[in-house]
Protein backbone atom coordinates (compact mmCIF):
# COMPACT_ATOMS: atom_id res chain seq x y z
CA UNK A 1 0.00 0.00 0.00
CA UNK A 2 1.09 3.59 -0.63
CA UNK A 3 2.03 5.51 2.50
CA UNK A 4 3.55 8.85 3.40
CA UNK A 5 6.19 9.26 6.08
CA UNK A 6 8.88 11.64 7.24
CA UNK A 7 12.12 9.67 6.93
CA UNK A 8 15.74 10.20 7.91
CA UNK A 9 18.16 9.88 4.97
CA UNK A 10 21.18 11.30 6.77
CA UNK A 11 22.23 14.04 9.19
CA UNK A 12 19.92 17.08 8.79
CA UNK A 13 18.17 15.28 5.93
CA UNK A 14 14.50 14.63 6.65
CA UNK A 15 12.09 14.15 3.76
CA UNK A 16 8.35 13.62 3.44
CA UNK A 17 8.41 10.53 1.22
CA UNK A 18 5.70 8.54 -0.48
CA UNK A 19 6.55 4.86 -0.90
CA UNK A 20 5.17 1.36 -0.96
CA UNK A 21 4.71 -0.45 2.33
CA UNK A 22 5.29 -4.21 2.04
CA UNK A 23 2.71 -6.81 3.03
CA UNK A 24 2.91 -7.75 6.70
CA UNK A 25 4.32 -11.11 7.83
CA UNK A 26 2.52 -13.51 10.16
CA UNK A 27 4.31 -12.02 13.18
CA UNK A 28 3.72 -8.36 12.29
CA UNK A 29 0.86 -5.87 12.65
CA UNK A 30 -0.21 -3.06 10.30
CA UNK A 31 -1.38 0.13 12.00
CA UNK A 32 -2.81 3.49 10.99
CA UNK A 33 -0.98 6.23 12.88
CA UNK A 34 -3.22 9.13 13.90
CA UNK A 35 -1.05 11.23 16.20
CA UNK A 36 2.62 11.56 17.06
CA UNK A 37 4.19 14.14 19.34
CA UNK A 38 7.63 15.47 18.47
CA UNK A 39 10.36 14.65 20.96
CA UNK A 40 13.63 16.54 21.46
CA UNK A 41 15.28 13.13 21.11
CA UNK A 42 13.99 13.01 17.53
CA UNK A 43 15.65 16.34 16.84
CA UNK A 44 18.93 14.96 18.20
CA UNK A 45 18.55 11.92 15.96
CA UNK A 46 17.81 14.10 12.93
CA UNK A 47 20.86 16.33 13.31
CA UNK A 48 23.25 13.49 14.18
CA UNK A 49 22.19 10.94 11.57
CA UNK A 50 24.42 7.85 11.70
CA UNK A 51 26.37 9.35 14.61
CA UNK A 52 23.31 8.65 16.76
CA UNK A 53 23.52 5.35 18.61
CA UNK A 54 20.08 4.24 17.45
CA UNK A 55 20.54 4.97 13.72
CA UNK A 56 21.83 2.23 11.40
CA UNK A 57 24.84 2.85 9.18
CA UNK A 58 22.97 2.26 5.90
CA UNK A 59 20.19 4.76 6.61
CA UNK A 60 20.89 6.51 3.29
CA UNK A 61 19.84 3.33 1.48
CA UNK A 62 17.15 2.32 3.97
CA UNK A 63 15.70 5.55 5.40
CA UNK A 64 14.28 5.38 8.91
CA UNK A 65 10.78 6.66 9.72
CA UNK A 66 10.91 9.37 12.36
CA UNK A 67 8.71 9.66 15.47
CA UNK A 68 8.12 7.35 18.40
CA UNK A 69 5.37 9.00 20.49
CA UNK A 70 2.57 7.54 18.44
CA UNK A 71 -1.03 6.39 18.71
CA UNK A 72 -3.59 5.16 16.22
CA UNK A 73 -5.66 2.21 15.07
CA UNK A 74 -4.77 -1.39 14.35
CA UNK A 75 -5.63 -2.22 10.74
CA UNK A 76 -4.38 -5.76 10.05
CA UNK A 77 -3.04 -8.42 12.40
CA UNK A 78 -0.66 -11.20 11.43
CA UNK A 79 -1.74 -14.77 12.17
CA UNK A 80 0.51 -15.12 15.24
CA UNK A 81 -1.12 -12.25 17.13
CA UNK A 82 -4.79 -12.58 16.29
CA UNK A 83 -5.60 -14.03 19.71
CA UNK A 84 -4.66 -10.74 21.42
CA UNK A 85 -5.02 -7.93 18.87
CA UNK A 86 -7.91 -7.17 16.52
CA UNK A 87 -8.45 -4.70 13.69
CA UNK A 88 -10.11 -1.54 15.00
CA UNK A 89 -8.33 -1.53 18.35
CA UNK A 90 -6.64 1.71 19.33
CA UNK A 91 -2.99 1.34 20.22
CA UNK A 92 0.02 3.04 21.69
CA UNK A 93 3.42 1.54 22.41
CA UNK A 94 6.52 1.66 24.56
CA UNK A 95 9.36 2.47 22.15
CA UNK A 96 12.26 1.70 24.51
CA UNK A 97 12.53 -1.88 23.31
CA UNK A 98 16.08 -2.77 24.41
CA UNK A 99 15.62 -5.91 22.32
CA UNK A 100 18.39 -8.47 22.84
CA UNK A 101 20.85 -5.79 23.85
CA UNK A 102 20.33 -3.57 20.80
CA UNK A 103 19.37 0.11 20.88
CA UNK A 104 16.98 -0.18 17.94
CA UNK A 105 13.81 1.78 18.47
CA UNK A 106 10.90 3.07 16.38
CA UNK A 107 11.52 6.58 15.18
CA UNK A 108 15.24 6.00 14.86
CA UNK A 109 16.05 2.59 13.47
CA UNK A 110 13.31 1.04 11.32
CA UNK A 111 12.55 1.46 7.65
CA UNK A 112 8.83 0.72 8.02
CA UNK A 113 8.13 1.49 11.70
CA UNK A 114 7.74 4.99 13.12
CA UNK A 115 5.20 7.58 14.19
CA UNK A 116 5.59 10.24 11.49
CA UNK A 117 3.73 8.10 8.98
CA UNK A 118 0.22 7.55 7.73
CA UNK A 119 0.63 3.78 8.21
CA UNK A 120 3.47 1.62 9.48
CA UNK A 121 4.32 -1.99 10.31
CA UNK A 122 4.95 -3.04 13.89
CA UNK A 123 7.63 -5.77 13.93
CA UNK A 124 7.54 -9.01 15.89
CA UNK A 125 9.86 -7.92 18.70
CA UNK A 126 7.41 -5.25 19.88
CA UNK A 127 4.73 -7.84 20.60
CA UNK A 128 7.30 -10.29 21.96
CA UNK A 129 8.35 -7.73 24.54
CA UNK A 130 4.78 -6.74 25.42
CA UNK A 131 5.40 -3.18 24.22
CA UNK A 132 2.30 -2.87 22.01
CA UNK A 133 -0.48 -1.62 24.27
CA UNK A 134 -4.19 -1.46 23.61
CA UNK A 135 -5.50 2.02 24.32
CA UNK A 136 -9.11 2.27 25.46
CA UNK A 137 -9.35 6.03 25.84
CA UNK A 138 -11.02 8.52 23.55
CA UNK A 139 -8.30 10.98 22.49
CA UNK A 140 -5.34 9.79 20.48
CA UNK A 141 -3.06 12.58 21.71
CA UNK A 142 -3.35 11.33 25.29
CA UNK A 143 -1.95 7.98 24.15
CA UNK A 144 0.83 9.70 22.18
CA UNK A 145 1.77 11.69 25.27
CA UNK A 146 1.80 8.60 27.47
CA UNK A 147 5.34 7.94 26.22
CA UNK A 148 6.86 11.28 27.23
CA UNK A 149 4.87 11.11 30.47
CA UNK A 150 6.30 7.65 31.11
CA UNK A 151 9.81 9.12 30.89
CA UNK A 152 9.12 11.36 33.88
CA UNK A 153 7.26 8.60 35.69
CA UNK A 154 10.29 6.36 35.21
CA UNK A 155 12.56 9.10 36.55
CA UNK A 156 10.46 9.41 39.73
CA UNK A 157 10.43 5.64 40.19
CA UNK A 158 14.19 5.36 39.61
CA UNK A 159 15.08 7.95 42.28
CA UNK A 160 16.44 6.42 45.45
CA UNK A 161 17.34 7.21 49.03
CA UNK A 162 19.35 5.57 51.78
CA UNK A 163 19.70 5.38 55.54
CA UNK A 164 23.02 5.77 57.31
CA UNK A 165 24.59 2.38 57.88
CA UNK A 166 21.93 0.53 55.86
CA UNK A 167 22.97 -0.80 52.46
CA UNK A 168 19.52 -0.86 50.93
CA UNK A 169 18.15 1.66 48.48
CA UNK A 170 14.64 2.93 49.09
CA UNK A 171 13.28 3.43 45.58
CA UNK A 172 11.29 6.45 44.48
CA UNK A 173 11.19 10.10 45.52
CA UNK A 174 11.03 10.83 49.24
CA UNK A 175 7.47 10.94 50.53
CA UNK A 176 6.79 14.29 52.16
CA UNK A 177 10.16 15.55 50.99
CA UNK A 178 11.25 18.59 49.03
CA UNK A 179 11.42 18.35 45.23
CA UNK A 180 13.00 20.71 42.69
CA UNK A 181 12.31 20.55 38.95
CA UNK A 182 15.13 22.60 37.47
CA UNK A 183 14.69 24.22 34.04
CA UNK A 184 11.25 22.72 34.43
CA UNK A 185 8.74 25.07 32.79
CA UNK A 186 9.10 23.37 29.42
CA UNK A 187 6.92 20.49 28.21
CA UNK A 188 8.72 17.65 29.97
CA UNK A 189 9.04 19.62 33.18
CA UNK A 190 5.32 20.36 33.19
CA UNK A 191 4.64 16.67 32.61
CA UNK A 192 6.77 15.94 35.66
CA UNK A 193 4.89 18.58 37.64
CA UNK A 194 1.41 17.24 36.88
CA UNK A 195 2.67 13.80 37.91
CA UNK A 196 4.37 15.04 41.09
CA UNK A 197 1.20 16.82 42.20
CA UNK A 198 -1.13 13.88 41.64
CA UNK A 199 0.81 10.63 42.16
CA UNK A 200 0.28 8.50 45.27
CA UNK A 201 3.67 9.25 46.89
CA UNK A 202 4.02 13.02 46.87
CA UNK A 203 6.43 15.62 48.22
CA UNK A 204 5.46 18.37 50.65
CA UNK A 205 7.21 21.04 48.59
CA UNK A 206 7.82 21.51 44.86
CA UNK A 207 9.94 24.23 43.29
CA UNK A 208 9.93 24.70 39.51
CA UNK A 209 12.68 26.88 38.06
CA UNK A 210 13.30 28.40 34.64
CA UNK A 211 14.86 31.53 33.11
CA UNK A 212 11.88 32.24 30.84
CA UNK A 213 9.23 34.24 32.68
CA UNK A 214 6.56 33.62 30.04
CA UNK A 215 6.93 29.88 30.51
CA UNK A 216 6.82 30.25 34.27
CA UNK A 217 3.69 32.39 34.03
CA UNK A 218 2.00 29.79 31.87
CA UNK A 219 2.98 27.06 34.36
CA UNK A 220 1.56 29.07 37.26
CA UNK A 221 -1.65 29.61 35.27
CA UNK A 222 -2.02 25.87 34.72
CA UNK A 223 -0.92 24.82 38.22
CA UNK A 224 -2.24 27.12 40.90
CA UNK A 225 -0.04 27.32 44.01
CA UNK A 226 -3.24 27.92 45.99
CA UNK A 227 -4.78 24.67 44.76
CA UNK A 228 -1.54 22.81 45.47
CA UNK A 229 -1.50 24.26 48.97
CA UNK A 230 -5.02 22.95 49.56
CA UNK A 231 -3.66 19.49 48.67
CA UNK A 232 -0.82 19.86 51.17
CA UNK A 233 1.95 20.83 48.73
CA UNK A 234 3.89 24.10 48.88
CA UNK A 235 4.39 25.01 45.19
CA UNK A 236 6.78 27.73 43.97
CA UNK A 237 7.80 29.00 40.52
CA UNK A 238 11.22 30.67 40.47
CA UNK A 239 12.99 32.60 37.72
CA UNK A 240 16.63 31.82 38.51
CA UNK A 241 17.71 34.33 35.87
CA UNK A 242 16.49 37.11 38.17
CA UNK A 243 18.46 35.87 41.17
CA UNK A 244 21.99 37.06 41.93
CA UNK A 245 22.72 33.77 43.68
CA UNK A 246 20.15 31.13 42.58
CA UNK A 247 21.59 28.40 44.79
CA UNK A 248 21.45 30.54 47.94
CA UNK A 249 17.89 31.63 47.11
CA UNK A 250 16.67 28.09 46.49
CA UNK A 251 18.34 26.74 49.62
CA UNK A 252 16.75 29.52 51.68
CA UNK A 253 13.38 28.68 50.12
CA UNK A 254 13.84 25.10 51.31
CA UNK A 255 14.43 26.25 54.87
CA UNK A 256 18.18 25.85 54.31
CA UNK A 257 17.88 22.07 54.38
CA UNK A 258 18.22 21.58 50.64
CA UNK A 259 16.13 19.30 48.46
CA UNK A 260 15.60 15.56 48.71
CA UNK A 261 14.95 15.08 45.00
CA UNK A 262 16.22 17.29 42.17
CA UNK A 263 15.43 16.75 38.49
CA UNK A 264 17.58 18.49 35.87
CA UNK A 265 15.61 19.18 32.68
CA UNK A 266 18.31 21.02 30.69
CA UNK A 267 21.76 19.78 29.58
CA UNK A 268 23.38 23.04 30.66
CA UNK A 269 26.44 23.00 32.92
CA UNK A 270 25.23 25.96 35.00
CA UNK A 271 21.92 24.24 35.69
CA UNK A 272 23.64 20.98 36.65
CA UNK A 273 25.86 22.87 39.09
CA UNK A 274 22.85 24.60 40.61
CA UNK A 275 21.25 21.16 41.04
CA UNK A 276 24.35 19.93 42.85
CA UNK A 277 24.36 23.01 45.06
CA UNK A 278 20.79 22.64 46.31
CA UNK A 279 20.88 18.95 47.23
CA UNK A 280 20.11 18.23 50.87
CA UNK A 281 21.44 15.30 52.86
CA UNK A 282 20.91 12.06 50.91
CA UNK A 283 19.66 14.20 48.05
CA UNK A 284 19.11 12.42 44.72
CA UNK A 285 19.90 14.29 41.50
CA UNK A 286 18.39 12.87 38.30
CA UNK A 287 20.11 14.25 35.20
CA UNK A 288 17.08 13.84 32.98
CA UNK A 289 18.01 15.93 29.94
CA UNK A 290 20.08 14.07 27.35
CA UNK A 291 22.92 16.14 25.81
CA UNK A 292 24.01 15.91 22.17
CA UNK A 293 27.63 16.46 23.17
CA UNK A 294 29.16 13.14 24.21
CA UNK A 295 31.81 15.08 26.19
CA UNK A 296 29.28 17.11 28.18
CA UNK A 297 30.38 17.55 31.79
CA UNK A 298 29.72 19.82 34.75
CA UNK A 299 30.99 20.31 38.30
CA UNK A 300 29.48 18.42 41.20
CA UNK A 301 30.27 18.92 44.88
CA UNK A 302 32.05 15.73 45.91
CA UNK A 303 32.47 16.92 49.48
CA UNK A 304 28.69 16.57 49.70
CA UNK A 305 28.84 13.20 47.95
CA UNK A 306 31.15 11.94 50.67
CA UNK A 307 29.78 13.62 53.79
CA UNK A 308 26.13 14.24 52.91
CA UNK A 309 25.47 11.10 50.83
CA UNK A 310 24.29 13.13 47.84
CA UNK A 311 24.16 11.12 44.63
CA UNK A 312 23.56 11.54 40.92
CA UNK A 313 21.87 9.27 38.40
CA UNK A 314 20.20 9.52 35.02
CA UNK A 315 17.25 7.95 33.25
CA UNK A 316 16.31 7.91 29.60
CA UNK A 317 12.78 6.84 28.79
CA UNK A 318 10.42 4.80 30.89
CA UNK A 319 9.36 1.16 30.76
CA UNK A 320 6.08 -0.50 29.89
CA UNK A 321 4.84 -0.32 33.49
CA UNK A 322 5.46 3.43 33.46
CA UNK A 323 3.45 3.71 30.22
CA UNK A 324 0.58 1.80 31.73
CA UNK A 325 0.65 4.00 34.84
CA UNK A 326 0.52 7.10 32.63
CA UNK A 327 -2.47 5.78 30.70
CA UNK A 328 -4.29 4.78 33.89
CA UNK A 329 -3.71 8.13 35.64
CA UNK A 330 -4.83 9.98 32.51
CA UNK A 331 -7.97 7.86 32.24
CA UNK A 332 -8.72 8.59 35.92
CA UNK A 333 -8.35 12.32 35.29
CA UNK A 334 -5.53 12.59 37.83
CA UNK A 335 -2.96 13.89 35.34
CA UNK A 336 -3.48 15.93 32.17
CA UNK A 337 -0.72 15.38 29.58
CA UNK A 338 -2.18 18.22 27.51
CA UNK A 339 -0.26 20.68 29.71
CA UNK A 340 2.76 19.76 27.56
CA UNK A 341 1.16 20.68 24.20
CA UNK A 342 1.48 24.16 22.72
CA UNK A 343 1.40 23.49 18.93
CA UNK A 344 -0.41 21.25 16.45
CA UNK A 345 0.30 20.51 12.81
CA UNK A 346 -0.04 18.02 9.99
CA UNK A 347 2.39 15.47 8.61
CA UNK A 348 3.56 18.04 6.06
CA UNK A 349 4.88 20.16 8.96
CA UNK A 350 6.71 17.35 10.76
CA UNK A 351 10.11 17.50 9.03
CA UNK A 352 10.60 21.26 9.37
CA UNK A 353 9.29 21.18 12.93
CA UNK A 354 11.72 18.45 13.94
CA UNK A 355 14.78 20.09 12.38
CA UNK A 356 13.97 23.46 13.98
CA UNK A 357 12.61 22.21 17.29
CA UNK A 358 14.98 24.11 19.62
CA UNK A 359 14.15 27.37 17.82
CA UNK A 360 10.38 26.99 18.19
CA UNK A 361 9.17 28.35 21.53
CA UNK A 362 6.62 26.61 23.68
CA UNK A 363 6.08 23.00 24.60
CA UNK A 364 5.18 19.83 22.78
CA UNK A 365 4.43 19.89 19.07
CA UNK A 366 1.64 17.47 18.23
CA UNK A 367 1.51 16.06 14.70
CA UNK A 368 -1.64 14.56 13.17
CA UNK A 369 -0.41 12.36 10.35
CA UNK A 370 -3.53 12.37 8.15
CA UNK A 371 -3.95 16.14 8.31
CA UNK A 372 -2.44 18.80 6.06
CA UNK A 373 -1.73 21.80 8.29
CA UNK A 374 1.24 24.08 8.98
CA UNK A 375 2.50 24.00 12.54
CA UNK A 376 0.52 26.50 14.58
CA UNK A 377 0.59 27.53 18.23
CA UNK A 378 -2.67 27.00 20.08
CA UNK A 379 -2.60 30.65 21.14
CA UNK A 380 -2.45 31.67 17.45
CA UNK A 381 -5.52 29.72 16.31
CA UNK A 382 -7.76 32.77 16.65
CA UNK A 383 -5.53 34.80 14.31
CA UNK A 384 -6.30 32.34 11.47
CA UNK A 385 -10.07 32.58 11.86
CA UNK A 386 -10.56 35.23 9.15
CA UNK A 387 -8.92 33.11 6.46
CA UNK A 388 -10.40 29.81 7.66
CA UNK A 389 -13.33 29.69 10.13
CA UNK A 390 -12.34 26.18 11.18
CA UNK A 391 -9.43 27.68 13.09
CA UNK A 392 -11.90 29.91 14.90
CA UNK A 393 -13.89 26.88 16.01
CA UNK A 394 -10.73 25.21 17.28
CA UNK A 395 -9.86 28.43 19.13
CA UNK A 396 -13.30 28.43 20.79
CA UNK A 397 -12.76 24.90 22.06
CA UNK A 398 -9.20 25.50 23.29
CA UNK A 399 -9.99 28.82 24.98
CA UNK A 400 -12.85 27.18 26.86
CA UNK A 401 -10.32 24.66 28.20
CA UNK A 402 -7.79 27.06 29.82
CA UNK A 403 -5.91 27.28 26.53
CA UNK A 404 -5.19 23.54 26.49
CA UNK A 405 -5.64 20.97 23.75
CA UNK A 406 -8.41 18.54 24.62
CA UNK A 407 -10.42 15.57 23.29
CA UNK A 408 -13.12 17.85 21.85
CA UNK A 409 -10.51 19.84 19.90
CA UNK A 410 -8.94 16.68 18.52
CA UNK A 411 -12.34 15.30 17.52
CA UNK A 412 -13.16 18.51 15.65
CA UNK A 413 -9.76 18.57 13.94
CA UNK A 414 -10.04 14.99 12.69
CA UNK A 415 -13.59 15.53 11.48
CA UNK A 416 -13.14 18.85 9.67
CA UNK A 417 -9.58 19.14 8.38
CA UNK A 418 -8.47 17.60 5.12
CA UNK A 419 -7.27 14.00 5.25
CA UNK A 420 -4.27 13.49 3.01
CA UNK A 421 -4.17 9.67 2.92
Amino acid sequence: MKVKAVRLHGANDLRLDEFELPEIKDDEILVKVVSDSVCMSTYKCAILGTKHKRVHEDVADHPAIMGHEMAGDIVQVGAKHQDKFKPGMKFTLQPALNYKGTMWSPGYSYEFFGGDATYCIIPAEVMELGCLLEYKGKAYYEASLAEPMSCSIGAFNAAYHTQMGVYTHQMGIKEGGKLAIMAGAGPMGLGALTYALHRDVRPSMIVVTDVNQDRLDRAAHLFSPEEAKADGIDLHFVNTGDKEDPVAYLRELSGNTGYDDVFCYAPVAAVVEQCSGILGRDGCLNFFAGPTDNQFSAKMNFYDVHYNSTHVMGTTGGNTADMIESLELTAQGRIDPAVMVTHIGGLDAAAETTLNLPKIPGGKKLIYTHISMPLIALEDLRSKEAEDPRYGKLADIVEANKGLWCPEAEEYLLAHFKEEA
